[in-house]
């Protein structure tokens, strides 16, 4: 029998938690940390008995050590409390360490607490309670259910699409809206419709002179068109205004060609000098034709001021973040993905600056409002206190976690702070948090909202124009978060006084298609369906990324063919499962498994029964992938040709096999590749290297390859990779082995370098993923490490040098050409609704529509989204890393292990 020590043992999730706590606990605490999850299925087989849903869990390979420690500890102890997350999957994560330690009820006690704060802390220790086990069966029935639905469905489509494809009741649907919107987008066929605007003053004497500089001032640029924000300032300076023709002899204004807005313009005075035609080769419909009227002013009617219409609205302050807003934030501020996002969240909220990070509550505890009132007061004034607290309701009905929102612990530790005693990315997403949290108690913002008539009497009928401005009269929570209004400023005006025309400008414009899912606003549809929840958004994210179903383009997400195909046949095999709704309401069954007591044993018998016998019968329904019809011909013969599948995915083959049998690459989209070319040369033989596709991404591969010697063998095969920017990277220097053990497995290890220094890894990865960093290393081992690392270090050298010869630079120059490229970002174009890039010009950055030349729309860059962003004086983005690909499970699961 174990010997007690009379110490309680107290469970958390990660090292950094176990740390952050045991300073608030006294020396009769023990705290250790299980790394995560303890227990799971088994990674191979079902492992689920399907007759009563009895699932076999097996303690995690790489946990083994832990649970025997812990093993130890518990029997020693007198209590062992288990302080794991406070959401569902930590209630199951400390059940099932109750049941992989043996712990009984009477010593096991479950421990909560929504931030680790001294007071929190011993708050939850001073009220411990049981395992609920209605949220762990809830648990339990969604892991069961995830896991049922990718082992049943995953086989169909090795056997129709190819080896290796995976299904998921949640990522397979996330995957299908955007191959749905993809879809749209393809279908869309834009309509052609005309703008008239005019640029107006109410001085007459200085309408001709303003006119001349208004010209003046948007043609001298010497970077492109003028921004908006450009445009209202100068306007604003010499007390001129636009307005928009919305009324034309009695009716809408509504042009649909160019002939009836060029009439409705000359009736307001415009003179067409010519009209300039282009043709847009890969636009659809009208939008292949652009046209654009030079003109200028000649005999205009008389302009009056009809009425003038000021009414004050107030803007109130955004809700404290929640999960999907947090992920929403900092990927349209800080071009975050999810996963990096909550993996920084994470941390703060283990070292104790925030409270818990998953959460759908826009909740605010009495302690967290009597923290920050007073702190606003002191800090900002009277005024920007609002009389009562502010109170959100959540966007989300069935919100599961009833805890708080995202916030800082202490409202005492600003972002300034922070900025000292942070790395840089926490720093960033904890002043997002903070400045939410602050803003969001403070007053409203109110401003003075004015809308213009002015009419004119012309040959054609009369003309209602209507100009809108918005004046900012006090600044309220915008005082923190920056002012955030487009809107121009109006001059005085007065009713029935005339105005004058200083340009008349009719411009073509084309209906959009709906826009692409980012990540911020895939999370968020993803919120409004109710497919997921809060843990599940980045993990979602991930997979559907890591699997090749969808990329990434300039932050926009795009359904390759593998998605698309995967998508067909899913829906086509099991309807229901890939229903939005029917994905939806099994959340909220799942929910009520916890909330209501449901029997779920009894949801999954439910479920499985009619979703066996779909299984059953769409190995015959389903026609396999490769096949598949294109809308592409055969260059050599003129046949058909049909999507077939190889280990690189897939390409366009000849129907007529014999006699032709040619094959065509194509893209992730389908569409036929051409050979391109690098502008980068072969660092071994000087050839011309080839842009390739392989199955991990794309590379450089020497022209020389197809060249044959005398065996037949290619006279050069140098492959060079490539990173996501397309940018060459240097090959990996082959590891050197050792005769050092590995700690779990005894393989040997493995010497090799990486970007944060050498270290060492298992020869037999990925079996055994061990490794181990070079300073932990003592005595003989880390002699024959260090005698080593020189011929480790050469290896390293030489790739960076073939890297160095194949971009024409020195050793050691950085890749690329030093210049600064288009910054995606999440901003949707005002004119044609595709995203924004910003752009550096010769009067500093700017933000430009990425559909330029066809749209020349340009806009300011938001002052707080190049703090945001990190741009230094040279126009440089600080760009964040690329976030490793994890290696997901088959099934959907709610976050990784820690």
């Amino acid at each position: 029998m174990a010997r007690k020590t009379g110490k309680k043992l107290v469970i958390v999730e990660s090292p950094a938690k176990a740390r952050t706590i045991n300073k608030y606990l006294g020396d009769d605490y023990v705290v250790k940390a299980s790394m995560g999850h303890v227990r799971d299925l088994p990674s191979k087989g079902m492992g689920v008995d399907l007759k009563t849903f009895e699932p076999e869990y097996e303690i995690l390979e790489s946990r083994g050590k832990v649970i025997k420690e812990l093993r130890q500890l518990a029997k020693q102890s007198d209590e062992v409390y288990l302080a794991t997350d406070l959401d569902r999957e930590g209630e199951a994560i400390a059940w099932h360490l109750k049941e992989a330690l043996a712990v009984p009820d009477e010593k096991a006690h479950r421990v909560i607490f929504n931030a680790i704060t001294r007071s929190e802390i011993q708050k939850a220790f001073q009220n411990p309670h049981r395992i609920d086990i209605d949220r762990v069966n809830a648990q339990q029935a969604r892991r069961i259910l995830d896991r049922i639905v990718g082992y049943e469905i995953s086989p169909l489509l090795w056997r129709k699409v190819a080896r290796g494809l995976s299904a998921g009741r949640v990522q397979s649907v996330a995957v299908r809206l955007i191959v749905e919107r993809e879809r749209e987008i393809e279908a869309f066929v834009p309509s052609e419709f005309w703008k008239i605007t005019g640029v107006f003053t109410a001085e007459a004497a200085k309408a001709s002179l303003l006119a001349a500089k208004w010209n003046d001032f948007l043609a001298n640029t010497g970077n492109g068109e003028r921004t908006k924000a450009e445009r209202d300032k100068w306007l604003a300076e010499h007390e001129a205004f636009v307005a928009e023709l919305v009324e034309f002899a009695g009716r809408k204004f509504e042009a649909s060609d160019r002939d009836s807005a060029r009439k409705a313009a000359e009736a307001l005075g415009f003179v067409l000098d010519r009209a300039e035609t282009s043709e847009d080769p890969q636009a659809k419909g009208p939008a292949r034709n652009l046209v654009v009227f030079r003109g200028r002013l000649g005999q205009v009617p008389p302009f009056v001021v009809r009425s003038v219409e000021t009414r004050r609205t107030s803007v109130r302050p955004p809700a404290p973040f929640i999960t999907s807003t947090l992920q929403q934030a900092a990927s349209s501020r800080l071009s975050f993905g999810a996963q990096r996002t909550m993996r920084i969240a994470q941390a703060l909220y283990e070292a104790g600056y925030i409270t818990y990070m998953r959460t759908d509550s826009t909740n605010l505890s009495g302690e967290a409002l009597n923290m920050v009132r007073p702190f606003i007061e002191t800090q900002y004034g009277k005024n920007y206190l609002p009389e009562k607290p502010n109170f959100y309701a959540s966007s989300n009905k069935s919100a599961q976690e009833a805890h708080e929102a995202i916030r800082p612990t202490d409202v005492a530790f600003t972002p300034r702070e922070a900025h000292a005693k942070l790395a840089p990315d926490d720093y960033k997403v904890y002043q997002l948090i903070w400045n939410r949290f602050v803003a969001c108690q403070m007053a409203p913002a109110v401003f003075d909202q004015t809308t213009a008539t002015i009419v004119a009497a012309t040959h054609g009928g009369d003309a209602v124009f209507r100009a809108n401005g918005r004046k900012l009269v006090f600044d309220g929570f915008m005082r923190l978060t920056g002012v955030s209004s487009e809107d121009q400023l109006l001059p005085e005006l007065e009713e029935q006084k005339p105005v004058y025309p200083i340009q008349i400008d009719p411009t073509q414009h084309f209906t959009q298609p709906p826009p692409r899912f980012t990540e911020a606003s895939l999370v968020k549809e993803l919120e409004r369906l109710g497919i997921g929840r809060p843990s599940t958004y980045a993990s979602i994210i991930q997979t559907i990324q890591d699997r090749e179903y969808v990329q990434q383009i300039q932050r926009r997400f795009h359904a390759t063919m593998l998605g698309s195909i995967v998508t067909d046949k899913l829906i086509q095999g099991f309807p229901e499962i890939m229903d939005v709704g029917f994905t939806a309401s099994m959340e909220e069954k799942l929910d009520e498994i916890a909330e209501k007591h449901l029997d779920w044993v009894k949801l999954l018998r439910d479920f499985y029964g009619p979703f066996h016998k779909d299984v059953e019968s769409a190995l015959d329904k389903l026609e396999h992938a490769g096949g598949t019809p294109s809308p592409y011909s055969c260059e050599k013969c003129g046949s058909p040709m049909v999507y077939r599948i190889s280990k690189n995915g897939f390409f366009l083959a000849c129907t007529k096999r014999e006699g032709c049998g040619a094959t065509r690459p194509v893209d992730q989209q389908g569409k036929p590749t051409v050979r391109e070319v690098s502008e980068h040369k072969c660092p071994v033989c000087g050839r011309e290297m080839i842009k390739r596709r392989g199955r991990f991404g794309e590379f450089l591969g020497c022209s020389g390859y197809s060249v044959k010697d005398n065996k037949g063998n290619p006279v050069c095969s140098t492959i060079i990779n490539l990173d996501k920017q397309g940018n060459p990277l240097p090959p990996k220097p082959k590891p050197i082995q050792t005769t050092i053990a590995c700690e779990k497995c005894g393989s040997p290890m493995l010497l090799r370098d990486s970007k944060r220094g050498p270290f060492l890894g298992c020869s037999s990865f990925p079996r055994c993923r061990s490794t181990k960093m070079v300073k932990k290393l003592a005595g003989a081992e880390l002699a024959q490490v260090e005698a080593l690392l020189p011929a480790l270090k050469e290896s390293s050298a030489k790739a960076a040098e073939m890297v160095a010869k194949v971009l024409g630079q020195g050793a050691g120059a950085p890749p690329g050409n030093g210049k600064a490229g288009p910054i995606a970002t999440d901003i949707d174009c005002e004119e044609c609704g595709k995203p924004m890039v910003i752009r550096t010009g010769r009067r500093g950055r700017f933000l430009g529509c990425s559909g330029y030349p066809k749209c020349k729309q340009t806009a300011e860059v938001p002052a707080k989204l190049l703090e945001e962003l990190g741009l230094n004086g040279n126009g440089e983005a600080k760009t964040p890393s690329s976030e490793p690909a994890g290696n997901l499970p088959e099934d959907d699961s709610e976050r990784p292990a820690e």
